[in-house]
C-alpha cells in the first residue's frame, strides 16, 4: 500500500469537502492530451502498466496519515476515510504503444468519486513523463532506420532516477534495443549494454595498454577511440583486433562520442576497411536526438548502433506534455469544461480508428473501425497480468515503420493535423454545451 501521499493538496480538500457534502458516488475522468503539441505529428502512448501497479496498492500509511493530520486541515472522519481508502474502480485505456493523438481520450477511469480525484496527480505524473520519452524515443527509431541499434545512454541526465527508470522503460517499448541503466534492465527485463569512459582509457599509461586490457577483459569489447585522436585511437583498435584475431577472437566495434560524427565516422570506416575490418562495427553517440541522427546519416555518416542520452531522456526539443485528467460524467451525466482553449469532450467515450481516422465517439455507440479503448481493470485489479514489453515493442516497432508518410516525417510542422473527428451523437453532445 502507498501512493496516496503523492497527491496535490487541491485534490485533499476538495476529497474532504466531497466527503461532508455527500458527493461520494461515481463518477468517471478522462486523461487527454491537448491539442496542439508543437513538432508531433503523433505520440506514442505509455506509462499504463505502471500507472496499474500503483492503483492496485494505492492507498495512505500510518505516516502519511500522521503527516496530514499535523497540517491542521483535515478532521477525524475524512482522515478515517482515508485510512480505508484504496482504489475500487475501473480503468479503460489505449494499449501501451499505441499511436495516438491530442484531443482523444487515452485513459478512462470510473470510480467513487474521491478515489477518482485522488490518483489524478500519480495518473498524470506517470502517463504524460512516459508518453513524451515514448514519443521522443519513437522519433529517434524512425530517424536512424530499421537497421540501426539503438541504446538508452540516459540516466545520469535525466530528472531523477525514478525518471530514468521510467524513460528505459519508455524508449525500450517505442523500440530501442537495449539501455545502459542496470535497475532499469532488472526491473523490466530490458537488455543492457554498455561500452567504456574515457576516464578507463585515461587509468592507463597509454590508450594502446588500456585497449588491449579491455579487450582482455570484455567477451565482446567496443573500444572509445577518441579520448586522444579518433584516427589515432582507430589505428590502437586496429592493432588490438589484429591481437584478437590471432587468438581466435574478434573486436566487436569502436566508438565515437565527439568531433564531426558524420567526418570521423566516415574516415574511421576507412581505416577499419582498409586494414581488413569490415565486420567491425562503428556506434555513435555524443547528444544525439532525432534531428542530429537525420543529419548525421543525411552528410554520409557511417554507424551500426546510436547511444542516445539527454536530448532523450529530458525530451529536448519538447520538455513537457499536456495531458490532463478532467470530470466527464457523474451521477448527474456527462460533464463537460468549456473555458477558452482549454474545452473537454463530455460522457465515457471510445476512440474507433478506422485506417488513420479515429473517430471519437460515446460508450455504447457503433463506431467503425478497431475500438482503441479497452477495460484493463475492474474493482481496483487487472484484468491481465504485465504485458510481454519485448513481444509489445517488436509490435510497435513495425507500426512506426508502417506509418503513412505524413506521420513519419519528422521535419518541424507549425499547424499539425491529426485526424480525429466525433461521432455525431458526441458532436451533437457536445454542441449542446453540457
Amino acid at each position: 500500500m502507498g501512493q496516496g501521499a503523492f497527491v496535490d493538496l487541491y485534490e485533499l480538500t476538495m476529497a474532504q469537502s466531497y466527503l461532508r457534502q455527500g458527493l461520494t458516488g461515481e463518477a468517471s475522468f478522462a486523461y487527454f492530451v491537448r491539442a496542439p503539441v508543437p513538432h508531433r505529428r503523433f505520440l506514442l502512448f505509455a506509462g499504463l502498466d505502471p500507472l496499474l501497479g500503483v492503483l492496485e496498492g494505492f492507498g495512505f500509511g500510518e505516516d502519511d496519515l500522521a503527516y496530514l493530520e499535523g497540517l491542521r486541515l483535515f478532521d477525524g472522519a475524512f482522515l478515517a476515510h482515508l485510512e480505508r481508502l484504496r482504489f475500487t474502480g475501473e480503468v479503460r485505456a489505449v494499449e501501451e504503444g499505441e499511436v495516438v493523438f491530442p484531443g482523444e481520450p487515452l485513459v478512462v477511469v470510473t470510480a467513487p468519486r474521491i478515489e477518482a480525484q485522488l490518483v489524478e496527480t500519480v495518473l498524470l505524473n506517470l502517463l504524460n513523463y512516459a508518453t513524451l520519452v515514448a514519443t521522443k524515443a519513437a522519433r529517434i527509431v524512425l530517424a536512424a532506420g530499421e537497421e540501426a541499434v539503438l541504446v538508452d545512454f540516459s540516466p545520469r541526465r535525466d530528472h531523477g532516477v525514478e525518471a530514468a527508470l521510467h524513460a528505459a522503460r519508455a524508449s525500450y517499448l517505442a523500440g530501442f534495443h537495449a539501455t545502459s541503466n542496470v535497475e532499469a534492465g532488472k526491473r523490466y527485463g530490458i537488455p543492457v549494454a554498455g561500452t567504456m569512459a574515457h576516464s578507463y582509457v585515461m587509468s592507463f599509461p597509454d590508450e594502446l595498454r588500456a585497449f588491449r586490457a579491455f579487450a582482455h577483459d570484455h567477451p565482446q569489447p567496443i573500444l572509445l577511440v577518441d579520448t586522444y585522436d579518433p584516427l589515432q585511437g582507430t589505428r590502437h583498435a586496429v592493432q588490438v583486433a589484429r591481437e584478437l584475431r590471432q587468438v581466435g577472437r574478434e573486436l566487436f566495434g569502436v566508438r565515437l562520442d565527439s568531433g564531426d560524427l558524420a567526418a570521423l565516422s566516415r574516415e574511421v570506416r576507412a581505416i577499419l576497411d582498409g586494414a581488413g575490418f569490415p565486420a567491425v562495427r562503428i556506434f555513435v553517440s555524443g547528444d544525439l536526438d532525432e534531428e542530429r541522427i537525420q543529419e548525421f546519416r543525411a552528410r554520409g555518416g557511417v554507424a551500426w548502433g546510436y547511444g542516445v542520452g539527454t536530448r532523450l531522456g529530458v525530451s529536448w526539443d519538447l520538455p513537457a506534455l499536456g495531458g490532463v485528467y478532467k470530470l466527464v460524467e457523474d451521477d448527474r451525466g456527462p460533464r463537460r469544461k468549456t473555458s477558452p482553449g482549454k474545452v473537454s469532450l463530455p460522457g465515457r467515450c471510445q476512440v474507433w480508428r478506422d485506417g488513420f481516422r479515429d473517430v471519437v465517439g460515446l460508450i455504447g455507440e457503433q463506431g467503425e473501425g478497431r475500438p482503441l479503448l479497452s477495460v484493463v481493470m475492474e474493482g481496483g485489479r487487472r484484468v491481465a497480468g504485465p504485458p510481454d514489453l519485448a513481444q509489445r515493442r517488436s509490435v510497435v516497432r513495425e507500426a512506426l515503420f508502417s506509418l503513412p508518410p505524413a506521420l513519419a516525417d519528422l521535419s518541424p510542422v507549425a499547424d499539425p493535423h491529426y485526424p480525429v473527428e466525433l461521432s455525431p451523437r458526441l458532436g451533437a453532445l457536445t454542441a449542446g454545451g453540457r
